[in-house]
């Protein structure tokens, strides 16, 4: 079962934890890690790179892609859609795609060739070597719908509790893959139209159960699966249409919840499926995931071709609808809120006392994390290029992943300054992994492994 794909492989010395002091991060087993994004300062972790630089090994990945990589322990997962009959088609803009991306009329850019059947494939990539230890096929098919051609058909980030790797693919179902590489269980999924741009929302997972939004234009629900079986435990209906942000377990002072966000509202619901509290007021297409820092929920959500891009602060312990009254900004759980502050497919960061947006087009914007008070309004990082990948941070720096390839380095705090760039020369939508002292970066075509050089 395994198979070798081509790997390029630098000879890279770690310093361990007896030698720097710092204990570093070993493990990244979800979409954005389990702190959204922040990783503990780490002198070993690298704050430059390119394809000589700082380059542990490269590996050629098939196929089609944006799900992001996961690291546990030495193993790093990762998920594509590859080719059954005949060569991979690598992942290229549409010619045109960019100039209407930056002009705001998001047409007609989808993949629109569905005869040909594809192979839905987990590996399992050796941390150190950058080898492939084996592959699993979850499925293979010719898709019954299309996808935008600013996803993919995977989309979706896997999670994992150390002992199996759990694939959710919404139109295809939800798959445990043990370590070893063996199927452990699979449960069937229909495809659902998502205004044909397909899905990519991703699994979370809490106390052995596996949670999932199905958001689509006919039947959208939120469901719970038992981590162990795969058994159903709870599916609850949601009057939604297409969304495609991952869903968020929020362990609070007050309870533990699973808060969802949607055009029509943001949802929270308990760990039985009972809705416990909501409020409207989001864009009318949503991305960005939920996360909290500082005892307060942060909700992200702005398409850029509406007026209400909000992002909302809330505390725990909500019940019932607490939408903002008209002409307000908070209220008994609304801590803060903006209504123009919100992004379209990055999440946003919270590092320190700052809460950041990215905006797609390279628009960085500051406000404090606890009051909602203005830092810095834009501030550009840098023009003609987009981005999609969610930010992450260590080491007092912002790290910004453009389409481009280019990652934008970015001093943390109150005064806004682009300190480098790292370029990979190659395009990517992909939000990275960082764990052991490393950052995990998949391109169109390759899985990097970054990290310091030195003996």
């Amino acid at each position: 079962m395994k198979t070798l794909f081509p790997v390029t492989f630098w000879t890279v010395g770690f310093l361990s934890a007896s030698v720097t002091g710092v204990v570093a991060q070993e493990n990244w087993p979800q979409f954005r890690g389990e702190t959204a994004g922040v990783i503990a300062d780490n002198p070993s972790l690298p704050d430059s790179w390119g394809p000589q630089e700082n380059v542990a090994w490269e590996l050629d990945v098939p196929g089609r892609g944006w799900s992001s990589p996961i690291v546990w322990g030495d193993h790093i997962f990762v998920l594509t859609s590859t080719s059954v009959t005949g060569p991979d088609v690598p992942i290229q803009p549409v010619e045109n795609y960019r100039a209407r991306s930056l002009g705001g009329t998001m047409t007609a850019a989808f993949i629109t060739d569905l005869d040909e059947p594809l192979r839905w494939v987990l590996y399992d990539v050796d941390f150190q070597t950058g080898e492939v230890r084996w592959e699993q096929t979850l499925h293979a098919s010719v898709p019954s719908l299309p996808t935008h051609q600013k996803s993919t058909f995977a989309s979706e980030t896997p999670v994992t509790d150390g002992q199996r790797i759990y694939v959710y693919l919404a139109d295809i179902g939800l798959h445990a893959v043990n370590f070893d590489g063996t199927l452990a269980w699979s449960v069937e999924m229909d495809w659902l139209p998502r205004r044909e741009w397909g899905a990519a929302s991703s699994p979370v997972l809490h106390d052995g159960v596996l949670y999932i939004v199905n958001d689509n234009e006919e039947e959208s629900y939120v469901a719970a699966y038992e981590a162990e079986s795969g058994s159903e435990l709870w599916r609850t209906t949601r009057d939604e249409g297409s969304n495609w942000s991952t869903p968020f377990v929020w362990v609070n002072d007050v309870r533990t919840e699973i808060v969802t966000t949607g055009q029509n509202g943001v949802r929270s619901y308990g760990l039985n499926g009972e809705l416990l509290w909501n409020l409207t007021g989001m864009s009318s297409l949503v991305i960005p995931t939920p996360f909290s820092d500082h005892g307060l929920l942060y909700i992200n959500s702005g398409y850029v071709a509406d007026q209400n891009r909000p992002v909302y602060a809330i505390r725990p312990g909500a019940s019932g609808d607490i939408t903002l009254a008209e002409g307000t900004n908070s209220n008994d759980y609304i801590v803060w809120s903006h209504p123009q502050l919100g992004s379209y497919n990055p999440s946003s960061l919270v590092y320190g006392d700052y809460h950041y947006t990215l905006l797609d087009r390279g628009i960085l914007l500051c406000y404090d994390a606890r009051t909602g008070r203005e830092v810095y309004p834009r501030q550009r990082i840098t023009a003609g290029t987009l981005f999609t990948a969610s930010p992450w941070a260590y080491n007092g720096k912002i790290f910004a992943l453009s389409e481009d390839g280019d990652t934008f380095v970015i001093q943390a705090g109150a005064e806004f300054e682009v300190l480098g760039k790292n370029s990979l020369d190659e395009m990517t939508l992909s939000t990275p992994a960082v764990a052991r002292n490393s950052v995990i970066i998949r391109t169109a075509t390759k899985l990097y492994r970054i990290a310091e050089s030195g003996d």
